[in-house]
């Protein structure tokens, strides 16, 4: 048991080192090890609190988990792991009801960000939306046996508006089939806020990405969903894992002078840090391109 906490304690430690450093000069395994970070930081429940506007932060230290309050309920961006006691606590926290939840949205159809949805449908009677391209996959998600619900398919493009807050599903294809990007406006002290809550836009080793020195499919979709993305105009990134925008850092800093969430620069380093690992895993593969 003490090798077992000494060795988190390690990798937490690890971790920690690699956030202050900046994202541009992470190698792909660095980058990878700041994003998953350790089991138990991927399910300790990090402080809810404010993002900006209407936006809430209710993940944890490693996932990153949104409520958007509306007047006519919340919608829920992420439910990531079935651990639903964690998330109701967080959103209670806030002095909100997990009973108004009656959107639930997710990034990426990825145990880590989307096993709750079952669970936490069949506690709030909430609709749960996902990209037509990730329904396969999470019907192939059951948790305890539990079918995985699809209340409404999404396209690229579509919103989902509730209370008068509306949110853009953007199909950011590469990660999954159906990895998606969301948009939406933020109004705080008189102001409004362009957020893009980023899918997942990591690459990994094994991922097929080029055949005979030609970028294969998946290849091309990387490609285009970068394009895309760096073509959104961003105040405040937001991401499916919270290193994707800094958020403890952050988080230290709230109350302390301007709202630290406003980075449109740190939303440009996560892009360039995300592509870099892609061009190194296409030159890896002997990309003639």
């Amino acid at each position: 048991m003490k090798s077992t906490w000494t060795a988190c304690l390690i990798a937490a430690v690890f971790v920690s080192a690699l956030a202050a450093q900046g994202k541009r000069d992470l190698t792909p395994e660095q980058l990878s090890q700041l994003t998953l970070g350790t089991p138990e930081q991927q399910r300790k429940a990090f402080p809810p609190h404010r993002i900006i506007g209407n936006i809430y932060s209710v993940g944890s230290d490693i996932q990153g988990s949104f409520l958007i309050a509306t007047s006519d309920g919340l919608i829920l961006m992420n439910t990531n792991f079935e651990a639903v006691p964690a998330l109701r606590g967080s959103v209670e926290k806030l002095g909100l009801r997990f009973d108004d939840i009656k959107i639930i949205l997710g990034s990426h159809a990825h145990g880590d960000h989307m096993e709750g949805d079952a669970l936490v449908k069949d506690l709030t009677g909430a609709r749960v939306m996902a990209m037509e391209q990730d329904v396969p996959a999470l019907q192939r998600m059951r948790p305890g046996g539990k079918t995985h619900p699809v209340d409404r398919v999404l396209h690229d493009g579509d919103e989902v508006t509730l209370g008068g807050t509306t949110l853009v599903a953007h199909l950011t294809a590469g990660h999954t089939a159906g990895n998606t990007t969301w948009t939406l406006k933020a109004e705080d002290e008189g102001r409004s806020y362009d957020v893009v809550i980023l899918g997942g836009m990591g690459v990994t080793a094994n991922a097929p990405l080029v055949t005979a020195g030609v970028p294969t499919e998946l290849a091309k979709d990387y490609i285009a969903s970068f394009k895309f993305l760096r073509s959104l105009h961003c105040d405040v990134p937001l991401g499916s894992h919270t290193s994707m925008y800094n958020m403890a850092a952050k988080y230290a800093r709230l109350g302390k002078g301007p709202n630290p969430y406003i980075d449109p620069e740190g939303y440009l380093e996560e892009l360039d840090a995300r592509e870099k690992v892609f061009n190194i895993r296409m030159t890896e593969q002997g990309s003639k391109k």
